[in-house]
């Protein structure tokens, strides 16, 4: 507990004790009153100060002001019918103080358990100096330092290695367990747990630009963007509040003047304290409390599992997803090209290979990777000239004074050159030099592992359609979506057709019916921007994909959507049962206080009651089941 929430757990214990001393104790008359007095300034006095703070702001109508008026007012009976009875007063008070500490503290609880889960923050960084290791703050770290990682300290800041090798614990940034090792030359994300190797690591990045910065900003600033739920909470205090106090107002004076009128006795104190009944019931607090701990709560559980999502109002669209569209390289392939084959080629198959990598030096394209690796040697960048890179075609260049074309078959007929269709499902490189067709190179991708146990959670969780879009050729498309089992397939697109693509998708959806774009956050910034949701995946580090997506997962586990889609309804439907809940009782009680079957007793639970249901079910969204 922290210090403001034990100073009241003190408060209300010294209060009950109060109360029930005066409950015993012989005492009558102003003596009386001024005991109860001071237990009621024990308890209360805070809530008076607010309520005269916001009147003072012009902010009348909130709960403060409501728990003043109908404590202050039920003394004031008390004292009016010398009864001596100022036990309610302070009962409700004290029971509403009690409501707000277990508020407080599942709030401040809950709030720690997304600590916790993204407890990913460092707190220094070692530096060597004459021989020792030196702690300073990760933000005086310049980029290019080499700082020291001990086993079981956290990467500071984004870095490679430059000396040594270690396992590394990636679970606080990706929820994924299984442990990653590196070596001289790899990058590291900061927020990882070095667990084995002592590492020497070249920072790339300042502390406040390195992953581990922006995940936390990303996790803080979600709270500031506001779900359709928590603005209809909002404008529905805004408007609640005022009407049940003119409501509790016509019902202290509106039936003891008709009664007057009729001839009867008005009985004043008895629709007085109806009146101030109805105001204790009618608080609004299980619901302006327990909506924004739901979305908190639900954004933190899926950050424990990697899931970022930047704010309620992204969580809640989520929960109305009905189409997912992928694209298809690096989300449900891994993006790890291969060349399996070469067909059709008259020259040697090496040098074949020789002339696509030296075209294709200049590219850092996955498939260019892949060629420059089958080549295998050095790639001397001096023996080529002239390269130029046609969008959606391929390359051309001059290789050791040979011009060489290398690309798919839009540019051989863009060139006029005859060419071989190949029957290999894969990426085909077709190879033209000199002007002349020297074959083609098949690479292939490899589908991940769980894309197809992906595709079919999404059905399950209420996915209606997948679409893949792709700008392979429309054989590899077709048996990469038969191999998956995804809905629709659009292949041979440029990059600018995605988003015509996606446009013509979002003109499909009827109703609350959503879209969301899964892509790798890196090519797609301009897709994931356009969809009613962007998913970046395996976006370690990148900041392209923190930027333009609304959800980032931490690793390229295309399950983990499924699984936000899950965690997304689970929340939303804790928001509505709340909301139905809380409302309910509310009005039914409200009710039943008006018409006199119910007292300051039950306008207790409605107040206090409600709010502590809600709010621990406002917790379960915390619970993310595997």
């Amino acid at each position: 507990m922290t210090k403001k929430q034990k100073k009241m757990l003190l408060r209300i214990i010294i209060a009950a004790v109060m109360l029930a001393a005066l409950y015993f104790l012989p005492v009558t008359g102003w003596l009386r009153l001024g005991l109860y007095l001071v237990t009621y300034l024990v308890i209360g006095y805070d809530i008076l100060k607010k309520a005269g703070q916001g009147i003072a702001n012009g902010r009348v109508f909130d709960e403060n002001f409501l728990m003043a008026v109908a404590t202050v007012g039920a003394f004031a009976l008390a004292i009016y019918e010398k009864s001596g009875d100022y036990n309610e007063a302070i009962a409700v008070m004290l029971f509403y103080q009690v409501g707000e500490l277990f508020q407080s503290y599942a709030v401040g609880k809950s709030r720690k358990n997304i600590s916790a889960l993204m407890d990913i923050r460092p707190d220094y960084a070692n530096i060597e100096q004459d021989g020792k290791l030196v702690q300073v703050d990760p933000d005086e770290v310049a980029v290019g330092t080499v700082i020291v990682v001990q086993p079981g300290e956290k990467a500071p800041i984004d870095g490679v290695v430059v000396e040594g090798s270690s396992t590394l614990n990636t679970s606080a940034l990706t929820g994924e367990s299984l442990p990653r090792d590196v070596h001289e030359g790899d990058e590291i994300i900061s927020g990882c747990i070095n667990m084995t190797g002592v590492l020497k690591i070249r920072t790339t990045k300042a502390f406040g630009e390195s992953t581990v910065s922006r995940i936390l900003e990303l996790v803080e600033n979600s709270s500031s963007r506001k779900s359709h739920s928590e603005d209809f909470i909002a404008k529905f205090a805004r408007i609640y509040t005022p009407v049940v106090c003119y409501s509790a107002l016509a019902l202290a004076v509106l039936p003891p003047v008709i009664r007057l009128v009729g001839g009867m006795d008005g009985q004043w104190e008895q629709w007085i304290y109806r009146a101030l009944t109805f105001l204790v019931t009618s608080c609004p607090c299980a619901l302006v409390v327990s909506i924004p701990l739901s979305f908190f709560a639900g954004i933190g559980g899926a950050s424990h599992e990697g899931i970022l999502i930047k704010g309620s109002n992204y969580l809640e669209t989520l929960s109305q997803v009905k189409t997912v569209v992928f694209d298809k390289t690096g989300t449900l392939t891994r993006g790890v090209f291969e060349v399996t084959a070469v067909h059709h080629s008259d020259m040697d198959e090496q040098k074949l290979l020789e002339y696509a990598a030296l075209a294709e030096c200049a590219s850092s394209h996955p498939i260019s990777k892949s060629l420059q690796r089958a080549y295998g040697k050095a790639i001397d960048r001096s023996r080529v000239t002239d390269i130029q890179e046609l969008s959606g075609h391929g390359v051309t260049a001059v290789v050791d004074g040979h011009p060489v074309a290398a690309g798919n078959s839009k540019l051989m007929e863009q060139l006029g050159i005859p060419y071989h269709d190949c029957h290999s499902v894969g990426t085909i490189i077709h190879m033209a030099v000199d002007g002349q067709y020297a074959g083609h190179i098949v690479i292939s991708d490899v589908v991940k592992s769980h894309a197809r146990e992906a595709i079919e959670a999404l059905h399950k969780a209420g996915v209606e359609k997948t679409v893949m879009l792709t700008g392979d050729a429309k054989k590899v498309a077709d048996a990469v979506a038969a191999e998956l089992g995804v809905d629709e397939v659009h292949s041979e697109l440029l990059p600018g057709d995605k988003v015509d693509k996606v446009e013509s998708l979002l003109a499909q959806q009827s109703g609350k019916a959503k879209l969301a774009f899964v892509g790798d956050g890196v090519n797609d910034a301009p897709v994931l921007g356009r969809a009613d949701i962007g998913i970046a995946m395996g976006a370690m580090g990148s900041d392209a994909a923190i930027e333009a997506a609304d959800i980032v997962l931490m690793d390229d586990e295309p399950l983990q959507i499924a699984k936000a889609i899950r965690i997304s309804r689970k929340c939303i439907g804790i928001v509505y049962e709340n909301i139905v809940f809380a409302l309910a009782v509310k009005f039914a009680c409200l009710v039943l206080v008006a018409i006199g079957l119910a007292d300051m007793w039950a306008a207790i639970f409605a107040d206090v009651g409600v709010m502590v249901l809600a709010v621990l079910n406002a917790i379960r969204a915390l619970r993310v089941k595997k």
